[in-house]
């Protein structure tokens, strides 16, 4: 295989020794022991840290996919931790279950999104890694190792965002629900009255999220019901024509400021709504197609709309290069030790910024914000935080470090990236 690798964006490359495709645990063991060091796990390449960035090998899942088992009784499926969301929502449709919640973009191995603790909206949903049941990983000496929430619910708390750095999940299985129908809405409304109005309405549906759209003073808020109607038809996707669109405002109108608002508040505000029913697997992802850069912190959710009111100032104070909407979610907490939901209920802020230029400048002015306000780094996305401030935001920071020197205790696993975020001296 090619001995160079980047993530997604393109903003993160590796010129690794090795790169390669394991087909089953045993090959996985031994490449763990045997090839160069340090060895990093790559899901689908969709974080925007340098996670997979390694001098040593890299070891790419893209073999160890589908489904291994599942219980119909207690709705549960063993899966490979190299399967594609995509895959496997219809992996599951197909035996009657489904996922209870999911982010907008299904190319992710499932194996990174548990690792990065990635996660959909809704306040009483939790992120992907709150469905585990059971893990089976390679640990930093090539050993297979088990854990089952019944009897290593603390193990599993432990190694269930894990960054790759605890072990390289082979195989998990997720407790999901019977597959269902969602009612999906979009509409449109101005930002103050979201502001206002941001407890009721992130409450008020199962999932809801918004992008608020710089320069327009609106949002587009989307909420997701479960539905017994029959389906209808899923309207045509225009997010990318949407940000062709804003692309060429910015672009075409630098040198007016005044009237690129106009015309984008004009826009968005006649966007049409959207009111739908579908089966789960057809509503919830959406097809990325331009690439970005992405910084996303995960706050008190009661601290949502004050830290978004300072975001939205300053970009369009000092980025008016920016035009990538920004995105609004809730998340369940939970009790993982790594989880950035950890024991408290969450507003989630992304904020992105096109990959064919520099997304330095403005996601260091954006940090501070989202810091002041206690935030906690999305481990996949772009953030500038190493061990001794993350300490600070995990109550449980020295026990998962302990952990993960018993799974990891020569190091296999830690890249000088994770040195850094962990604190671990080589």
């Amino acid at each position: 295989m090619s001995s160079t690798w980047s993530n997604w964006s393109g903003y993160v490359t590796a010129a690794p020794r090795l790169v390669a495709s394991p087909a089953d645990a045993g090959e996985l063991g031994h490449l763990i022991r045997t090839a160069p060091g340090p060895v990093r796990v790559v899901g689908a390449g969709h974080s925007f840290t340098p996670l997979v960035k390694t001098q040593g090998t890299i070891l790419s899942l893209e073999k160890m996919e589908g489904l291994v088992s599942h219980d119909a009784a207690k709705c549960q499926a063993r899966v490979r931790a190299g399967t594609r969301l995509g895959s496997l929502m219809h992996i599951l449709h197909g035996i009657g279950q489904g996922l209870p919640n999911m982010g907008d973009i299904d190319r992710q191995a499932i194996g990174g999104a548990l690792g990065t603790a990635t996660h959909g909206s809704g306040p009483t949903l939790g992120a992907y890694h709150t469905q585990l049941e059971a893990v089976r990983l390679v640990d930093g000496l090539g050993q297979v190792r088990e854990f089952k929430r019944a009897g290593d619910q603390e193990a599993i708390h432990a190694i269930g965002v894990a960054l790759g750095a605890f072990g390289v999940l082979s195989d998990v299985t997720l407790n999901n629900i019977a597959t269902y129908r969602l009612r999906r809405r979009k509409w449109v409304l101005p930002v103050a009255d979201m502001m206002r109005d941001f407890e009721t309405m992130m409450s008020a549906h199962r999932s809801a999220e918004f992008y608020y759209i710089p320069f327009s003073g609106h949002v587009q808020f989307i909420a997701s019901d479960v539905s017994e109607n029959e389906p209808t038809a899923r309207p045509p996707e225009e997010d990318e024509a949407g940000l062709r669109t804003l692309r060429r405002l910015r672009t075409g109108l630098a040198w007016l400021p005044s009237l690129r608002r106009l015309l984008i508040r004009g826009a968005v505000a006649k966007v049409p709504a959207e009111d739908y029913v579908q089966d789960w697997l057809n509503v919830y992802a959406s097809d990325r197609q331009t690439r970005f850069n992405e910084m996303e912190y995960h706050l008190p959710f009661e601290d949502g709309p004050k830290a978004l009111a300072e975001i939205i100032e300053l970009t369009e104070k000092y980025f008016p290069e920016v035009y990538f909407p920004m995105e609004v979610r809730s998340v369940a907490p939970d009790h993982f030790w790594l989880s950035p939901f950890h024991d408290r209920l969450t507003c989630s802020i992304a904020i992105h910024h096109d990959a064919a230029s520099d997304p330095l400048p403005f996601m260091r002015a954006a940090e501070p914000i989202f810091r002041k306000y206690g935030g906690r780094p999305h481990w996949g996305k772009m953030h500038s935080l190493k061990a001794a401030e993350l300490k600070k935001l995990y109550p449980r920071w020295d026990d998962a470090m302990a952990v993960r020197r018993d799974l990891d205790p020569q190091n296999r696993l830690v890249s000088p990236y994770m040195a850094e975020l962990f604190g671990i001296e080589q």
